[in-house]
């Protein structure tokens, strides 16, 4: 199979749907807990469970900041170039996220699932209206809004998973939120290791082409990966080491150049 000649492409009132559902099933799983919970740590450095809601709350709030401000003139970024460009931005992002979670939004005794309804009920009224070529001035580079919120959909899928794994309580991921995420860090996965001598397969949402080396057209090629949505998504953003998952069976990978650890995570 060629290599991708051509930005992948995804329907915008499907993702702004698919946001709104993660959302809401985020909402849901988080509105039970108290200040124990709240309070326990994640798998994300020294970030509380608090400061987990807090970011995935800044994380839809700022499609309407970003549409109050003046458009940029020019695009620069894609989605796929936001996820390999996002590492060089975490220091600020820890930084807003502390504060937002040390403020009155999720301080000691609020309601995070309220937090989190009225951040929905935001990105509702501002998405729903806004034409999706309108350019953002994001974080890494002027973006499209379409392109933007398909960023949201990786936002709220990959810090479900962080939330399932912090709190216990199973964040079930909307399907379609699922295929945008594991499809962006696929086609980021071949933008950082450009080639086609080795075929990543994500059933049922992805196959790329990626690592230079002798192009396969025909049959099945020698060198090919292959694992589920939600290990790969794992994998892509390095909460799961590459050998974690081939010795657990999540991961299955055959070839001479299958081995894909050195180009992972792909997401910062």
């Amino acid at each position: 199979m060629p290599s991708r000649a051509r930005a992948r492409s995804y329907d915008p009132a499907k993702t702004r749907t698919a946001v709104t559902a993660q959302l809401r099933r985020v909402r849901e799983a988080v509105g039970g807990l108290d200040e124990k919970g709240l309070a326990a740590p994640t798998r994300l450095g020294d970030w509380t469970v608090r400061e987990l809601i807090a970011h995935l709350a800044m994380a839809v709030s700022s499609v309407g900041r970003l549409l109050e401000r003046p458009a940029p003139p020019v695009r620069e970024v894609t989605a796929t170039g936001w996820a390999t460009a996002t590492a060089a931005h975490s220091a600020a992002i820890d930084t807003d996220t502390r504060a937002l979670a040390a403020g009155t939004a999720v301080a000691a005794g609020t309601d995070p699932g309220g937090l989190l309804e009225r951040e929905a009920a935001r990105f509702a009224e501002t998405a729903a209206v806004a034409p999706g070529d309108r350019l953002l001035a994001t974080r890494v580079g002027a973006m499209r809004l379409d392109d933007y919120l398909v960023t949201r959909c990786v936002e709220l899928v990959v810090h479900a998973d962080d939330l399932t794994a912090a709190t216990g309580v199973p964040v079930p991921h909307d399907r379609q939120a699922l295929a945008t995420a594991a499809r962006v860090l696929a086609d980021a996965l071949a933008a950082k290791a450009p080639g086609g001598s080795v075929e990543v397969r994500i059933p049922p949402f992805a196959v790329v082409q990626c690592v230079e080396g002798p192009r396969h057209t025909r049959g099945t090629p020698p060198n090919v990966v292959e694992t589920d949505p939600l290990t790969w998504i794992r994998l892509a953003t390095g909460r799961l080491a590459w050998a974690e998952a081939l010795e657990s069976a999540r991961l299955t990978a055959s070839g001479d150049r299958a081995d894909l650890s050195a180009h992972l995570p792909v997401l910062g």
